[in-house]
């Protein structure tokens, strides 16, 4: 029996109505403006707002060889090309998308991530409206801006750092996923207090203990001894335990500091000689990290240019580890050493380097140093 006009009428309103998500237009393009100046293009009232500080790297890089995962441009694309091409982002959080900077890792510099600083205090942790704030930005050095941003931004909200380890146009590029899950991360309400975060490849780890593992595999970002704080599939983040901040963490108050003073590493080897650290201070070192063998170890020439150095300069020098985890107690630095080197208890040499640095810029005298880094050893 053939169906009635009426029929045919009721059956092609309820296809069109099965199908609504295609004829009806989402009123998340309506544009918008807060009272900061950050541009929302695709607002919904419904959905949480995030912005994201694009600063380079990787994640923005392209290549003519789509099998390429080294001898690319880094930081060739905006952050708006990255999210044209991951149309799904704006069903997650409502993006203010600003191009901070647009550089590879290596030209990451305390200016840039102190301007950081001040950026996310005002415009996230002062904005009510704001869930949080994600950062793209080159592997070689994402754990010590990730580090640098979770000693001086602590307002409970999560700030998650996110990069890539192949370029955009490679094929199977990470960077696309990766910076899907960080928005994830950053307009859960489970995220928050709980530091800084680092997402790669569906985990998300601590910034306070993440470090880069391999130079190569998109499997790299890790805390080998403290595990990651949770994990992503399918896009639903799963952290593994409540809001938690490490023992040894020290916030420090930026608001008023306009500059990092100067601290050099020094790797310590085989036969290494002393005029290194006499250079680092001729050259303008205000503080010394030494990457020590085993828990802190130097040769006995250089314990005493240490001593020199301190007795004279009054500049700080602590002695971290060259190995990637453990500690340097503050049991093995003895005698004369105890009065003039700092053990860095579990912070690697790149925490060290930040934080010491940032103690300077607090005006923290050498006994104000040790005490931070003794909250960070276990003898």
């Amino acid at each position: 029996m053939g169906f009635s006009l009426q029929r045919l009428v009721v059956l092609a309103l309820a296809i069109t109505s099965y199908a609504s998500p295609l004829v009806y237009s989402r009123t998340a393009h309506t544009s918008h403006t807060n009272s900061n100046g950050l541009t929302f293009n695709h607002f919904n009232g419904s959905l949480p707002n995030v912005t994201i500080l694009a600063t380079g790297g990787t994640i923005a890089g392209t290549s003519n060889d789509r099998t390429a995962t080294g001898g690319y441009k880094s930081g060739a694309l905006g952050i708006n090309t990255l999210l044209s091409e991951i149309p799904d982002i704006f069903n997650i959080a409502n993006i203010a998308a600003v191009q901070a900077n647009n550089v590879n890792s290596g030209d990451i510099s305390s200016s840039l991530l102190l301007n950081l600083t001040h950026r996310l205090q005002i415009e996230v942790c002062d904005d009510p409206t704001m869930s949080g704030a994600v950062i793209t930005h080159g592997t070689d050095t994402l754990e010590e801006s990730a580090f640098f941003i979770d000693t001086t931004v602590n307002c409970g909200k999560p700030i998650v750092f996110v990069g890539s380890m192949r370029p955009s146009t490679a094929i199977s590029a990470d960077g696309p996923m990766n910076l899907l899950q960080g928005v994830t991360v950053a307009a859960d309400t489970k995220s928050k207090d709980r530091g800084a975060l680092v997402v790669l490849n569906d985990r998300i780890v601590s910034a306070f203990f993440a470090t880069k593992t391999s130079a190569n595999t998109v499997d790299t970002f890790k805390a080998y001894e403290q595990g990651s704080t949770g994990f992503i599939v399918s896009n639903k983040p799963y952290f593994y335990y409540p809001a938690v901040q490490p023992n040894a963490k020290h916030v420090v108050d930026v608001s008023d500091v306009d500059a990092v003073p100067r601290v050099d590493i020094l790797y310590a080897y085989e036969d290494m000689q002393v005029d290194s650290i006499y250079s680092a201070v001729k050259n303008g070192a205000k503080g010394i990290v030494v990457a020590g063998e085993g828990a802190g170890g130097v040769s006995t020439d250089f314990a005493s240019a240490i001593n020199e150095i301190v007795a004279k300069h009054n500049i700080p020098v602590v002695l971290s580890h060259r190995t990637v985890n453990g500690e340097v107690p503050t049991a093995d630095i003895t005698g004369e050493n105890a009065k003039t080197q700092i053990a860095s208890g579990m912070f690697n040499p790149q925490q060290s380097r930040i934080l010491l640095g940032l103690l300077l810029a607090e005006k923290k005298g050498l006994k104000e140093i040790r005490e931070v880094f003794f909250k960070a050893t276990v003898a």
